[in-house]
């Protein structure tokens, strides 16, 4: 398996509404400054990944750790990047 980038990384694959439902609510809380840059990796290019994590895409880890898959838990995110869950978008 390649190493993962550190931070908060998506794993995702093409065609995935799922995927494309969490990166959206992802960049709204990138825009508006709440969590650090998110990467995003196509889980099918790593044989490795597909087979720990195919079946659950998307899939948002920090430094390695599954935060949430399927959808996104904004709360817990803020909670674990230290930012308070004050106003969280939809």
């Amino acid at each position: 398996m390649s190493p993962l980038p550190p931070g908060l990384v998506v794993l995702s694959r093409e065609g995935c509404h799922l995927c494309e439902d969490m990166l959206l609510a992802l960049a709204e809380l990138e825009r508006d400054g709440s969590i650090p840059e998110v990467k995003v990796v196509d889980v099918d290019s790593d044989a490795e990944l597909a087979r720990q994590f195919g079946l659950k895409v998307p899939v948002l880890l920090l430094d390695g750790s599954v935060v949430c898959h399927y959808t996104l838990n904004s709360k817990e995110l803020l909670r674990l990047v230290g930012r308070s869950p004050a106003i969280i978008p939809r």
